[in-house]
């Protein structure tokens, strides 16, 4: 059996009614549907405009560039302070999503526009990133650890820096720092 959008909202054991009520919003907006990332995805040729996603209390449309979007109705929220680029619009039950169908189809069509306009997102650079204290003393002391690093590309060097930063406590950083290290020192990426 072919997994797909359908399939993916049948086995849903929390907001099938929500998931189903957005997935008609979506096709409604003239999206192709897909499954991307396990999750029903809605695209313009090859652009991602939106996504359908589950938490335990809420269900959320995930706009991929909902940080380009005007958020006329204040209804975006960035999921953490690392996400750059996506937002989400959350919803625990389905009267708020009937509700707010009109804007949710405006917001749809925005992204839509920002796709067609080719706009484009501004990450922030590694080099603008935090580094904890406890990978900075890492590669202050080891000039080894320190090139092998600079050597990652961009995308794996955030993916330590986010790993590493998001720890709470500094003894969880430094035991995050202490296991990556072999790692790094193997120019791979924290999930290669």
């Amino acid at each position: 059996m072919e997994y797909n959008a359908g399939v993916f909202l049948d086995k849903a054991r929390s907001f099938k009614s929500e998931m189903t009520a957005l997935r008609k919003i979506a096709l409604e907006c003239s999206l192709n549907e897909e499954m991307k990332w396990g999750k029903p995805c809605y695209s313009l040729g090859k652009a991602n405009i939106v996504l359908i996603h589950a938490f335990k209390d809420y269900c959320a449309y995930l706009f991929l560039k909902g940080s380009l979007l005007k958020d006329t109705a204040g209804i975006l929220v960035q999921q953490t302070e690392n996400v750059q680029s996506a937002r989400q619009v959350r919803f625990s039950n389905l009267q708020e999503i009937l509700e707010l169908t009109p804007v949710l189809k405006a917001y749809i069509h925005e992204a839509i526009e920002v796709e067609k306009a080719g706009l484009k997102v501004t990450f922030k650079t590694t080099a603008e990133m935090l580094v904890p204290d406890e990978f900075k003393s890492k590669l202050d002391a080891n000039a080894g650890l320190k090139t092998a690093f600079l050597n990652l590309t961009p995308g794996r060097q955030k993916g330590y820096l986010l790993f590493f930063s998001s720890a709470k406590q500094s003894k969880t950083r430094l035991v995050r720092v202490d296991k990556c290290v072999p790692l790094i020192l193997a120019g791979k990426g924290l999930d290669d």
